[in-house]
């Protein structure tokens, strides 16, 4: 191998709803940029469409270890969005292809939840709550994983962006109405991104991505949460709800950690806070730790600890799955 160096070359993969992100590492560590494709993956009959993935991630590989100087990788690690319920296509296909385009013999296929665990905790014991347009929880005792919530917006995702900003959408309309329970403030900020309200169900109930409609009003709920009292209640109810679910999933003795990842927790205080105070109240033994990584650190790790054996987290057909890939 030349190029990188002695060291195992992995290939780490996130895969998720805003497209494909592909890193080379060795030690732990990523050796170049990450490659960005900004379509995501199909999803099928079958699920997870591993051709339309392997369309876009072959070539990004090939380049990567082209510029890299570097022979096939050792391990790859793809993290996808949807593989716990949507990988039944991916872990019937995708080795084999992978040890056919790449060379590959060892591969992980693992949730996103999985790659976020792992990139904000490695392989300790604890709960890491995933919060962006969605929510998650996932945990381990390093013998099993519990997950709670991500059932998308209109069955869960409580606590998430989307929920943030449908609560503070229906704020907004309670005040339009004159109901008991509305926002004047929320109203004014729903109407200044949305136009009147009135026609705001025209305006979203048709479209394909409605979850991420009423996530991008999330911030305009915490930008509202110091001075009005709805706002402020809206975002303690959603941290009353990540701390459940961080606690359905958290083992419950020994000294686990929490961590939280993913852009939900970039709108700071208004969330952090009450957040903060419900996880010291339902998970007293536990430690609050800030992420090391993200989801493509977490498929680093994974990756890495595959090159050298096996990963140190628990299998999983649906969670983690290794297989070695066909000649």
């Amino acid at each position: 191998m030349t190029g990188i160096g002695a060291a195992p070359v992995v290939l780490a993969v996130d895969s998720g709803g805003s497209g494909l992100r592909v890193v080379l590492a060795s030690e732990g560590r990523a050796r170049s940029a990450p490659s960005v494709s900004k379509e995501p993956v199909r999803t099928g009959p079958r699920g997870i469409d591993a051709g339309h993935l392997l369309e876009q991630l072959v070539p990004m590989a090939r380049q990567l270890l082209n510029d890299a100087g570097s022979g096939p990788p050792c391990a790859v690690a793809v993290g996808a969005t949807g593989f716990a319920t949507l990988g039944d296509q991916m872990r019937a296909e995708l080795p084999a292809a992978l040890g056919r385009e790449l060379g590959v013999r060892r591969v992980a296929l693992v949730a996103d939840a999985v790659t976020a665990y792992t990139g904000a905790l490695g392989t300790r014991a604890g709960a890491v709550v995933a919060g962006g347009t969605g929510l998650i929880a996932i945990g381990t005792d390093l013998r099993s994983w519990r997950r709670a919530d991500g059932w998308g917006h209109l069955l869960g995702d409580c606590g998430g962006g989307a929920w943030i900003g449908r609560a503070g959408l229906e704020a907004a309309v309670r005040a339009h109405d004159g109901r008991p329970g509305g926002s004047a403030r929320l109203l004014a900020r729903a109407e200044e991104l949305f136009g009147p309200v009135a026609g705001l169900p025209g305006r979203l109930y048709p479209r394909t991505d409605r979850a991420a409609v009423l996530a991008s009003f999330a911030p305009e709920v915490a930008a509202c949460a110091e001075a009005d009292p709805v706002a402020a209640e809206v975002l303690r109810a959603a941290a009353r709800h990540m701390a459940e679910s961080a606690a359905a999933v958290c083992p419950a003795s020994g000294e686990p950690r929490v961590a939280l990842t993913g852009g939900l927790f970039g709108m700071g205080d208004p969330l952090l806070v009450p957040l903060d105070a419900e996880l010291a109240e339902r998970l007293p033994h536990a430690r609050r730790v800030a992420a090391e990584g993200d989801p493509l650190h977490g498929a680093v790790r994974i990756a890495t600890e595959l090159a050298e054996g096996v990963p140190g987290l628990p299998g999983d057909e649906r969670m983690l799955h290794v297989q070695l890939a066909e000649k």
